[in-house]
């Protein structure tokens, strides 16, 4: 583990995994596998269409075969999951796409600057919008009690007399 922040999400990621660490498929020659975008689709549980969307962010890099077919290395494995564990946090996709270097090698961020800075905006971020949402509740809290103490002493609904005017 040593100095990597641990982020537990709650992701799933479809592969092979040994020892903590994403196995990549090798060949005899000891390059790495291509797969195209199906057999990555199948290994991450994600679909063809984020995969794609991934692509098109700059999150995840594709070569393309002589006939123009997605080929991803088997690394790319690790990296949907990266992104994946990422999302869950509420991440945008540019921040992702900025923290995605401190994300290799297993769960969580290789702690450094941009990785602390981003992280503690999007809890700064999340704290404001949980204030807000707090306060929201209250204020549907004290409706909510108006309207009982209203009924309990009988008044009238507005709506049936509204409609009769």
């Amino acid at each position: 583990m040593g100095n990597r922040l641990l982020l537990d999400a709650g992701v799933k990621v479809k592969s092979a995994i040994r020892n903590g660490q994403y196995e990549g498929v090798r060949t005899a020659m000891g390059e790495r596998d291509r797969m195209r975008i199906g057999e990555l689709a199948r290994r991450t549980g994600v679909s063809t269409r984020s995969l794609r969307y991934y692509e098109q962010r700059g999150l995840l890099h594709a070569r393309r075969d002589a006939n123009g077919y997605r080929r991803y290395d088997s690394d790319s494995v690790e990296t949907v999951g990266r992104i994946r564990e990422l999302l869950a946090t509420g991440l945008g996709t540019d921040d992702i796409r900025d923290l995605l270097p401190c994300a290799q090698g297993g769960p969580g961020l290789v702690p450094c600057a941009l990785s602390w800075g981003t992280i503690e905006r999007k809890q700064a971020q999340l704290d404001a919008e949980i204030a807000e949402l707090i306060r929201r509740r209250a204020s549907l809290a004290t409706f909510s009690q108006i309207m009982r103490e209203r009924q309990e002493r009988g008044e009238a609904p507005a709506a049936p007399a509204l409609r009769s005017a």
